[in-house]
């Protein structure tokens, strides 16, 4: 028997990949789960693993090829197609009463025109030669609207788009992401466009003035324009900067640095950082939240994910630390360091993407100081952190020298009012002036 293998659901809002190695040939035997080839979607690569064992019949694509979630990649002779073919008409006929079942296709016609609630099951179970794609097409459209995964009808709503609007191309009319990136392309080059939404005006033809050089986009690239594209345009940004006294908390970093590296582990700024903002979010439930306008509601998360920003040679990538409530600064940063490594060797797989409440991005070790980072949807704050340097500071009318960073917190205006996005960065400052009260308190 033949079996179509489809590129699965990659994660959320991840509607296709780059193939970037394949892993089997045309004729080899392959055993269950083991991976057929590799794909690099705009934020992991990710391996695709046979569903059931049997031999490579026909691969569908190659590679450099870029595949969107459902595209048929391989085609799998089931090992066992040969035998079982002739077997089951023998066992059928000792056993007339499992007739609606999908291997009695060639007895299905038979009884068909007798008992009404029999001859139903018969004909659809003679209609789907292929049994496992079947159920999935038909099953969606039982309602008004639009028959779609979460993930999609999420990614429309990023996007500002309606997607009971949208003809899916899909089996059974189901909508894909790709359906409403298309939508969208079109409401964007016509008179109605998405809420927020602003028209791309067509680029110059550059190559009149002088020699250009015409560089293809990668995948992160790409997803991370449209993901941005679509937190600016819908969240309302409020960004507060505040230079922080960071002394005390740099002195405690550097003491307990030698206790760190017995553990194997680089103690920075950022597992501190991470630490003190978790704190902040079981006092300031609202940076936890969630904005939900489809169904009217606020979701608090009563979990603490921290999503922290790496540079990678390919571009931005944002794993997330889960509980970092339940850890140590030591704990946190052994974490840190060990999915900063994934990311940066492209290891990342999309679970390590997703669930994050807030995030922190820190651009310090470069350099820059107060910037405007951009909220990470559909979390509702991001804290910015810029290079700290030393300034001299009035303390009891005298100037002392004191390492001051430069905080910057951009928030959802809808979620969070400007006087709250003030407390809690007053609040940060607090604690990372005396961070000790973290350990105690916290």
């Amino acid at each position: 028997m033949a079996i179509e293998i489809k590129l699965p659901e990659l994660g959320e809002n991840i509607s296709e990949g780059d193939i970037v190695n394949i892993l089997v040939s045309e004729g080899d035997t392959v055993t269950v789960d083991q991976p057929l080839l590799e794909i690099e979607t705009g934020k992991a690569t990710v391996e695709v693993p046979a569903p059931q064992a049997g031999v490579i019949g026909k691969i569908h694509v190659s590679e450099g090829d870029k595949a969107s979630v459902g595209t048929v990649i391989v085609t799998l002779e089931a090992g066992d197609s040969s035998p079982a073919a002739a077997e089951p008409p023998a066992q059928e006929e000792k056993k007339p009463e499992p007739a609606p079942a999908p291997k009695a296709a060639e007895e299905a016609p038979a009884p068909a025109p007798a008992p009404t609630p029999s001859a139903k099951p018969a004909k659809k179970a003679a209609v789907p030669s292929r049994p496992a794609p079947a159920p999935v097409a038909v099953a969606l459209p039982s309602s008004n609207l639009a028959p779609a995964s979460p993930s999609t009808r999420q990614f429309a709503r990023e996007v500002g788009v309606d997607i009971n609007q949208i003809e899916g191309t899909g089996p059974g009319g189901r909508v894909s992401i790709e359906d409403v990136k298309a939508f969208s392309r079109a409401a964007q080059a016509g008179t109605a466009r998405p809420a927020g939404g602003v028209a791309a005006a067509p680029l110059p033809d550059f190559g009149k003035w002088g020699d250009v050089e015409v560089e293809e986009i990668n995948t992160i690239r790409e997803v991370t324009a449209q993901h941005m594209a679509a937190s600016w345009n819908t969240i309302p940004h409020v960004t507060i900067h505040e230079k922080i006294d960071l002394t005390a908390l740099e002195a405690l970093r550097k003491a307990s640095k030698s206790k760190a590296e017995a553990a194997g582990v680089k103690l920075t700024l950022t597992a501190f950082l991470i630490k003190i903002a978790a704190s902040g979010l079981k006092l300031f439930p609202r940076f936890n939240a969630a904005l939900d306008l489809v169904n009217h509601q606020m979701i608090y998360r009563k979990y603490y994910n921290i999503g922290v920003a790496v540079d990678t040679d390919k571009g931005l990538l944002v794993p997330v630390l889960r509980n970092v409530d339940q850890m140590n600064v030591i704990q946190i940063a052994k974490s840190l360091g060990a999915i900063a490594d994934k990311a940066k060797a492209r290891r990342i797989s999309p679970d390590d993407l997703q669930g994050g409440c807030f995030t922190i991005t820190n651009i310090g070790g470069i350099a820059g100081g107060f910037f405007t980072p951009i909220v990470n949807y559909p979390e509702v704050a991001i804290l910015g952190v810029g290079r700290a340097a030393m300034e001299p500071v009035m303390i009891d009318g005298l100037f002392q020298p004191r390492l001051m960073l430069p905080l910057s917190l951009s928030f959802d205006h809808r979620v969070i009012d400007g006087a709250d996005g003030a407390r809690f960065i007053k609040w940060l400052n607090e604690a990372i002036q005396q961070p000790v009260l973290i350990s105690l308190e916290g």
